[in-house]
């Protein structure tokens, strides 16, 4: 995919990971799809909104209507929690577009294929306002709001980009044959789910 399109969420600087995802939700287990949902359900629940600012994900539902965050400096700053990029993957939004990120944070959404962190070499946050559309482009490293018709050139994410686009680090290492993909069931060698230790 080199285009995402959507609507916006407009933050500011030093969103940390407490804000995106709250410590007392760091229980759920992403790999269990229905707490995947769910852990999406809380993304951005620690934001202190100001009063006109509408929740990231409406009340009584699973998902954001935001698929783009465009915020300051320092986005994910905190602890190193993974599940960070992954509550916003998982309240559906793609990407982050920011002018900086904390380091950890960058190379979580790498790894969990989650997220792109996109970096902006100016201040976007004034760009753009909440519920505009707008449409990143990750070949052309632009985002462009659809709104106003102004477009941002981005810098580029290197060989990030095709890491996140397989699904992340394990993904991509399987895609590219640096690891191999796990055994199919039924195979020499796969005991398989009731083997006990005398199998």
């Amino acid at each position: 995919m080199t285009t995402i399109r959507g609507r916006v969420y407009v933050l500011g600087d030093n969103i940390d990971t407490d804000q995106i995802i709250p410590a007392e939700y760091l229980n759920l287990v992403p790999t269990i799809a229905e707490e995947y949902r769910k852990l999406g359900s809380y993304a951005l629940a620690g934001l202190a909104r100001t009063p006109d600012q509408p929740p990231f994900v409406p009340p009584g539902t699973m998902a954001t209507p935001y698929t783009i965050i465009v915020a300051g400096k320092n986005f994910g700053c905190g602890s190193s929690r993974e599940h960070a990029p992954v509550a916003l993957g998982a309240a559906g939004t793609r990407a982050v577009v920011a002018e900086s990120f904390a380091r950890i944070f960058f190379r979580n959404c790498v790894a969990t294929g989650e997220l792109y962190p996109c970096e902006t070499p100016v201040r976007l946050v004034d760009g753009f306002r909440t519920n505009e559309e707008a449409l990143l482009d990750l070949e052309a490293n632009t985002v462009t709001n659809l709104t106003t018709g102004v477009v941002h050139k981005l810098r580029p994410l290197g060989d990030a980009g095709p890491v996140i686009a397989a699904g992340g680090l394990f993904a991509y290492a399987r895609q590219t044959g640096m690891i191999a993909a796990p055994a199919a069931t039924g195979k020499v060698g796969d005991a398989g789910p009731a083997a006990g230790p005398d199998d």
